[in-house]
């Protein structure tokens, strides 16, 4: 897929994500874009993946345009931004775990914010049942 494209498809996949879960975040968008499946996911969330950028189907280049393009659309939207920890699931000792090789700081948080939407979590809550009341 062509950066125009990309730009489109995540815009798209912002939006959406927005009106149905009330945030956004990279995982779900690269998940939706292809770029990483559920079983790599379910890997890296346990612990059998050293770094989740080693098992995205795309270049360097591309995740961080992505991760720019889901910032630049979240300030747009008025998103508000949420750290969210990553620990390891599974049984015994729980880890933070990492989204790059490099373990810089600044990559790890852009992957690692999720943007909410400080509206629609109230109105989402309100029409499901299974959702947690704050």
């Amino acid at each position: 897929m062509n950066n125009a494209a990309l730009e489109k498809e995540v815009k798209r996949l912002v939006h959406s994500n927005r009106y149905e879960k009330g945030y956004v975040c990279s995982i779900d968008v690269l998940m939706q874009l292809g770029y990483l499946s559920q079983g790599n996911y379910e890997d890296w969330r346990r612990g059998r993946v050293e770094y989740l950028e080693k098992v995205c189907k795309t270049n360097l280049g591309k995740l961080t345009f992505i991760n720019r393009l889901i910032r630049t659309y979240a300030i747009e939207l008025n998103l508000k931004s949420s750290w969210t920890a990553y620990d390891q699931f599974g049984k015994g000792i729980k880890r933070r775990l990492r989204f790059s090789k490099s373990g810089d700081k600044k990559i790890e948080d852009n992957y690692s914010t999720h943007y909410v939407d400080v509206e629609r979590v109230p109105e989402l809550r309100e029409n499901s049942p299974g959702i947690r009341k704050a």
